[in-house]
């Protein structure tokens, strides 16, 4: 999904780890965390709701999100 994402946005070659981070490491913006959520929720239904998950977190959290948190947190809920 994330692959998908970066190459809408003509960043292919980004190297993605855990440790990754949505905004510094992979250069995603707000909207493209919404089309993610979009994709996640296609793929796994309600219970993957990253708006929800968003919601719970102070700002500085959310600019500083990993791709490992996220992963952990789908992995939580399916």
């Amino acid at each position: 999904m994330l692959h998908e994402i970066l190459e809408d946005n003509a960043v292919e070659d980004i190297e993605i780890t855990p440790a990754s981070t949505f905004y510094e490491g992979l250069g995603l913006e707000s909207i493209d965390l919404v089309a993610l959520a979009g994709m996640l929720a296609d793929h796994y239904g309600e219970q993957v709701n990253l708006a929800e998950f968003l919601a719970e977190k102070e700002l500085d959290e959310i600019v500083a999100l990993t791709v490992g948190q996220l992963a952990d947190y789908v992995a939580s809920r399916v």
